[in-house]
């Protein structure tokens, strides 16, 4: 019996909906309007390493995803991580060791009445940087855990910058079914993806995006971390974010 044609689009389209199904699928490829997305690339290459933590608490497990988020977005074909919350941070610590050693030094080398000017000066220098350090962390950088940049070039050159934010959203109870019900701790993770022109004269694509899901999504009950199902969850949003508009789930 003769095998019907398929043209190029309603390839995609089943291949797309093959892998909602659960079968394996090539992502389609990106828009010429729009970069490419984490989706259309290749998965991580290589053996990855064993991530295990302690189900019990949060913050291994809070730490664990941005870990594998930072993996799976800073590869070269996607973003390049930006530091700069990191290095802020490192500078003002690193300020205040200084301050802190050169006063201490200062006063044990000085006489105490002739040091007491300087080291006066030196401590309320140190506890400045360390309430400044203090204010940037929980103001500027607050839960952000990874900013990306990158360029692509297309008719022209466009800049295009992501932040991601996460939380832990503790356990809760639910009185909606009877007997109340249990929400296990769920990770929570905000995007806004901007997209410019390199100088940025005009703003090309804006989007922020949100979803929250159970740890249990990714950890069994062994504490043993499921990479590809995280990172195709984390694809899934980046997408989201790039498509443009406000969505939550």
């Amino acid at each position: 019996m003769p095998r019907k044609k398929v043209n190029g689009t309603q390839a995609i389209s089943t291949a797309a909906a093959g892998f909602g199904s659960g079968a394996s699928s090539i992502p389609s490829p990106p828009s010429p309007d729009r970069p490419p997305g984490p989706l259309s690339l290749a998965p991580l290459p290589g053996p990855r390493d064993v991530v295990k933590v302690n189900n019990l608490s949060a913050t291994e497990l809070k730490n664990a995803c941005d870990d594998a988020l930072k993996r799976y977005l800073s590869r070269p074909e996607l973003f390049k991580q930006i530091h700069q919350h990191t290095d802020v941070r490192l500078v003002l610590g690193w300020l205040g060791v200084f301050v802190a050693g050169a006063t201490g030094l200062y006063g044990y080398k000085v006489e105490f009445e002739q040091s007491k000017p300087v080291v006066w000066t030196g401590l309320i220098l140190y506890l400045l940087l360390t309430f400044t350090q203090t204010l940037y962390s929980y103001f500027v950088e607050g839960d952000v855990v990874f900013v990306g940049k990158r360029k692509t070039f297309s008719k022209r050159i466009e800049t295009e910058r992501i932040t991601l934010s996460s939380r832990t959203i503790p356990v809760s109870f639910s009185q909606k079914h009877a007997p109340a019900s249990t929400i296990p701790p769920q990770y929570a993770l905000s995007l806004s993806y901007v997209r410019s022109t390199s100088a940025n004269k005009s703003l090309l694509a804006k989007g922020k995006t949100q979803a929250q899901v159970p740890y249990t999504r990714f950890f069994d009950s062994e504490g043993t971390m499921d990479a590809e199902v995280f990172e195709r969850w984390v694809g899934e949003l980046v997408e989201e974010g790039m498509g443009g508009g406000e969505k939550s789930t």
